[in-house]
């Protein structure tokens, strides 16, 4: 298969047969950032690369910070799976995503190294700069695969991104004892909580019931948001640090 020109300069081209249009849009209006859960990077890149996997991505970052291209940021790459975000369910053909080399969850999950972390903020920066995308539509798997997916998970350093300009992040509001909105609760609160998830761009139902759904949208914004405490539980801290996120910046759906 013939190569291609990186997008991203200084990046390798190892082309994935895994792609192909996009549909309905020309150009990617969002970010989203994995882990690759395998036991080496080698593996991933190869595994990404295989036809028989049937799943690819726009870039791979290895842990020393060496960036591998494998489908062009035109094309649409098979890495989001069923998920959504703002009501948008075809997230791979309005995505760029980007795999980060860490053995996940079930592997032994890890710090990021600061070099991997280095480069996937300048890869950011760079697709962000090429197709205009907002802060606010930097995201993780488990921002659009809630339940389903948790990578890249609540050790990826989100506030570094922020720091240096990527991604939408706000300081979390401390974690205090006091009255949560938990599975089982019901009423205009539960309501409340929904509606901004929704309006922040969450696939949940507005339905005033605490459901399991719920409770797995809360645990994902809680694993990029509020990292600390992770545990579907919408106690204050987590509802002050919705609110802040929203009140922060104005939420760009998508187009």
């Amino acid at each position: 298969m013939r190569g291609f020109l990186p997008d991203q300069p200084g990046a390798e081209v190892r082309v994935s047969p895994n792609f192909g249009p996009r549909r309905e849009t020309l150009r990617p209006d969002m970010i989203v950032l994995h882990y690759t859960g395998m036991a080496s990077g080698g593996g991933a890149e190869a595994w990404l690369c295989d036809p028989a996997s049937e799943v690819s991505s726009h870039y791979l970052v290895h842990e020393d910070g060496r960036i591998v291209q494998m489908v062009r940021e035109s094309d649409r790459a098979w890495h989001a799976g069923k998920s959504s975000w703002h009501g948008r369910t075809d997230i791979n053909s309005c995505s760029v995503g980007i795999e980060i080399v860490n053995p996940g969850h079930s592997l032994g999950y890890k710090a990021f190294p600061k070099r991997q972390i280095d480069a996937v903020i300048g890869l950011c920066a760079g697709i962000a700069g090429r197709h205009s995308i907002p802060a606010a539509r930097v995201l993780a798997h488990s921002d659009v695969a809630p339940g389903r997916k948790v990578d890249p998970g609540e050790k990826f350093p989100w506030k570094a991104l922020s720091a240096a300009g990527v991604g939408h992040l706000v300081p979390a509001a401390p974690i205090k004892p006091g009255a949560a909105l938990k599975a089982g609760d019901t009423g205009s609160d539960v309501e409340a909580l929904q509606s901004m998830l929704a309006l922040y761009g969450y696939g949940v139902e507005i339905s005033g019931i605490y459901d399991r759904q719920t409770e797995i949208v809360v645990a994902a914004f809680q694993r990029h948001f509020r990292r600390r405490l992770v545990d579907g539980v919408a106690d204050t801290s987590t509802i002050r640090t919705l609110q802040r996120l929203l009140a922060s910046v104005k939420v760009v759906p998508a187009k």
